[in-house]
C-alpha cells in the first residue's frame, strides 16, 4: 500500500451532486486515490483547484457551455501542467476532438466501467494521455471527413434549426447565393446528398447542438 502522502489527489467537477457523490464513493475503495475536492463548476471549480492543487481533475464537459472551456483555459493558463480528464456523455467524434484540443489528457464517456475510470486517473497522473479504444476509433473516423470551416459550421447550425436559405442569409448577414455555396460545400464534405442527411450526420458527430 502506498503511503498517504503519495496518494493521487483528485478533484471532481460535475453539476450533478449524485454524480460527484457516486464517483467519490467508488474511488474511496482505491487506496492510492483521494478525492480532495468536489465542485459544481464555474468559479467554484477554479477556486477549489487553486486551494487544493489536485494532481488530476475529473471534469464533466459540455461543449455547448463555453464556461466549461473557460474553466479549462483558466486552470491551464495558471497551471500549464495540470492534468484534466473529461468525463462526459457526448460521444461524437467532433466532441472528442474538440475536448482533447482544449487540453484534456483523457476523454471518458459516462458509461465507462469503474476500472477504466481508475486506470485513466492513474495513467494521466503519470503524465500519459489516456485514449480508450472507443475514443480512438471515433477519432480515426473523424479523419474520413473534410473539416468544415467556421462559416460552414454556422450555416450547418442554422440548417439544423430548420431555417430556409433566405433566413440563414439574414441571420448570418450573407447573400442567399453565398448560403447555397456553403451548403453545397457542406454536403460534399459530409458526403451526403441533402440537408436532412447533413443534419442527421451532424447531430451524430457532434457538429451541431440544440442547447
Amino acid at each position: 500500500m502506498r503511503p498517504s502522502c503519495d496518494k493521487i489527489r483528485l478533484m471532481i467537477v460535475d453539476e450533478h451532486p449524485i454524480v460527484r457523490v457516486g464517483l467519490s464513493l467508488m474511488l474511496a475503495n482505491e487506496q492510492d486515490i483521494e478525492v480532495v475536492a468536489q465542485a459544481h463548476g464555474g468559479k467554484e471549480a477554479v477556486d477549489l483547484f487553486n486551494r487544493h492543487k489536485p494532481d488530476v481533475i475529473l471534469m464533466d464537459f459540455k461543449l455547448v457551455k463555453s464556461t466549461d472551456v473557460d474553466i479549462m483555459d483558466q486552470i491551464r493558463t495558471d497551471h500549464p501542467h495540470s492534468r484534466i480528464i473529461l468525463f462526459t456523455m457526448y460521444a461524437g467524434d467532433e466532441d472528442i476532438y474538440r475536448g482533447l484540443q482544449a487540453g484534456a489528457a483523457a476523454y471518458l464517456l459516462k458509461d465507462s466501467p469503474p476500472e477504466v475510470i481508475v486506470d485513466a486517473i492513474r495513467k494521466v497522473h503519470t503524465g500519459e494521455r489516456y485514449i480508450t479504444q472507443t475514443v480512438g476509433e471515433k477519432l480515426a473516423h473523424r479523419i474520413q471527413y473534410d473539416v468544415l470551416t467556421s462559416r460552414e459550421l454556422d450555416v450547418l447550425n442554422e440548417i439544423a434549426k430548420g431555417k430556409s436559405n433566405n433566413e440563414i442569409g439574414d441571420t448570418l448577414c450573407i447573400a442567399e447565393g453565398t448560403v447555397k455555396f456553403h451548403i453545397n460545400r457542406i454536403l460534399l464534405k459530409l458526403n451526403v446528398s441533402d440537408r436532412t442527411q447533413a443534419v442527421i450526420l451532424a447531430i451524430k458527430r457532434g457538429l451541431v447542438r440544440f442547447l
